[in-house]
């Protein structure tokens, strides 16, 4: 059985959501009303409201960082992740974690980052050399 997930929240800009979402992460605009857009996040569709983005909290623990919880992520082959990391970097994202690699040489290796979009949303995008190995433990 193939899936895509969905997931929508709320933005308080949509053209600023299309800059962000589009341009600097290069997810590829679906339909959209004036009061919300899709997107192709990396294959799994996001669909971005007009409204109050969602509360978070520095609940949830990554290694000996504290991150917002809840987030949304995207885990993608470590190729793409290093070019998007690097994209991010270029574009001066602020990140709650900057791009690292976590259980190095361990089951599950992978690399990680956290940041923020505009409007507050956080996000956390994982790269695997292998995604097979995303459950190993």
């Amino acid at each position: 059985m193939r899936s895509i997930f969905h997931l929508a929240y709320n933005v308080t800009d949509l053209d600023e959501a299309r800059r962000f979402y589009g341009g600097l992460l290069g997810c590829k605009e679906g339909r959209s009303a004036p009061s919300w857009v899709d997107f192709d996040f990396f294959g799994h569709q996001i669909s971005l409201h007009l409204g109050e983005p969602f509360a978070t909290a520095a609940t949830g623990k990554v290694g000996e960082h504290m991150v917002p919880m809840p987030h949304l992520g995207v885990i993608l082959q470590r190729d793409d992740w290093q070019a998007l990391a690097s994209r991010l970097k270029d574009a001066g994202v602020d990140f709650i974690i900057a791009p690292t690699t976590r259980f190095e040489g361990e089951p599950g290796e992978q690399n990680t980052m956290f940041f923020r979009d505009p409007f507050g949303n956080p996000i956390e995008i994982k790269g695997f050399a292998d995604l097979g190995t995303v459950y190993a433990s």
